[in-house]
């Protein structure tokens, strides 16, 4: 007879019951003291959820027998401080954190901790002495090393401790690092449908869905062109910024204020980026506009092209997009942000969806990951968090004006 299976959802979807001589059953395993495992399966259950059910118990007493097993392993070997850190952070500490703090964590472990041990040793043997050195080479590589990995190792040393590894925690008596937070306002789910709904009335829509869904910088987005746009790959390409170019007389008096095109911010800044379908349609629609423009303006239209631009062609003051924020956000009860702020959510949304760190770094144009992860090592402690990114998630159904 043939089997009816069935597909139990426990976080991903993975084939756990199937039907069998007129009862549900689910295989098992079972970890012997040879360290083999010996496979079977389990039937006589009425209800595939009691299979189900069933099914996680031997699955988890199947993985605490693993742990014990190996815990015993690592202490007969005299395990060296290293060692037991990758196997902690993966065995032990992953199993109970979400996607975002260990993405942090590893990197934590992995590129700042691991690579500035020097001298490895047994994990019995560490001192304080031994973690005050390696936390002064890891602070070195970046601001916040030296207090997220103190943090990462007060919380594998306890786990050491109460599994015998250890006689005492040396962690709270090695040297603390401050960290000053960078100020992310994170806004929530709700509140950014709001804001896109109150922004698709104002004539600044564009700019708002470039500095959320494609987390452009504000010089960046002044800067940009038509010509930097590809409709049919739905891409852009970031190559400049719009920038301050004040002329300043012999007394530091600003005799001269004007705008000029740069280079971007770090060589890492110029790139292309995939952009959301309902963020390409406002760019056709502004690309109307600005048609508009030119033939009502005439000769007096000066055209370099730009995207974000005034009725004259002329590029916006590096003031008006955040005045026009505030006033937005004033007028319709919302916690005020910034461009740059737009920005950090862009990248949060990212982290909450589980991008790696890498990647969020490129897309964002960081000089390198390590400012990345300065920014946003402790995003996942906000209160707000963004679950989910989608092309048309937040997009309102009314279109951005025209005029």
């Amino acid at each position: 007879m043939a089997d009816k299976e069935k597909t139990a959802k426990t976080g991903q979807e993975k084939r756990v019951v199937f039907f069998e001589n007129n009862s549900w059953y689910h295989r098992t395993k079972e970890l012997m003291d040879d360290m083999t495992v010996k496979y079977s399966k389990k039937g006589g259950f009425q209800t595939p959820e009691e299979a189900e059910e069933s099914y996680w118990e031997y699955e988890n007493r199947f993985r605490d027998r693993q742990r014990e097993f190996q815990v015993a392993y690592l202490k007969n070997r005299d395990v060296m401080f290293g060692d037991y850190l990758m196997y902690w952070f993966e065995h032990i500490y992953s199993l109970r954190i979400e996607t975002t703090t260990k993405m942090i964590g590893s990197y934590t472990l992995y590129e700042l901790l691991l690579p500035s041990i020097e001298s490895d040793i047994k994990l019995r043997y560490v001192t304080v002495e031994y973690l005050d050195a390696l936390l002064e080479r890891t602070s070195k590589i970046c601001v916040s090393a030296g207090n997220k990995g103190r943090e990462l190792l007060s919380l594998a040393m306890k786990d050491a401790l109460f599994e015998g590894f250890i006689a005492c925690n040396p962690v709270p008596e090695t040297k603390p690092y401050k960290r000053k937070k960078p100020k992310i306002r994170v806004l929530s789910k709700e509140k950014i449908k709001l804001l896109l709904e109150a922004a698709a009335k104002s004539a600044w829509y564009l700019e708002i869905q470039l500095g959320l869904f494609c987390g452009l910088r504000k010089g960046e987005i002044l800067g940009l062109k038509f010509s930097d746009f590809d409709f049919e790959k739905n891409t852009v390409r970031i190559s400049r910024q719009i920038v301050a170019n004040p002329k300043l007389s012999g007394s530091f008096n600003i005799e001269e204020y004007s705008l000029i095109e740069r280079e971007p911010k770090t060589e890492n800044s110029y790139r292309i980026l995939r952009v959301p379908k309902a963020v390409m349609d406002e760019v056709e629609r502004r690309q109307r506009k600005v048609q508009l423009d030119k033939e009502y303006a005439g000769e007096k239209y000066r055209d370099n092209g730009y995207v974000c631009c005034r009725d004259n062609g002329r590029p916006h003051s590096l003031s008006s997009f955040n005045q026009a924020l505030t006033k937005l956000c004033n007028r319709n009860g919302l916690p005020v942000v910034t461009v740059h702020g737009l920005r950090h959510m862009f990248a949060t949304i990212l982290i909450e969806s589980g991008v790696p760190l890498v990647k969020i770094s490129g897309l964002l144009g960081h000089s390198s990951i390590h400012t990345t992860y300065e920014y946003y090592c402790d995003v996942m402690d906000e209160k707000d968090k963004i679950i989910a990114f989608m092309n048309d998630t937040f997009a309102p159904e009314k279109a951005g004006m025209e005029g």
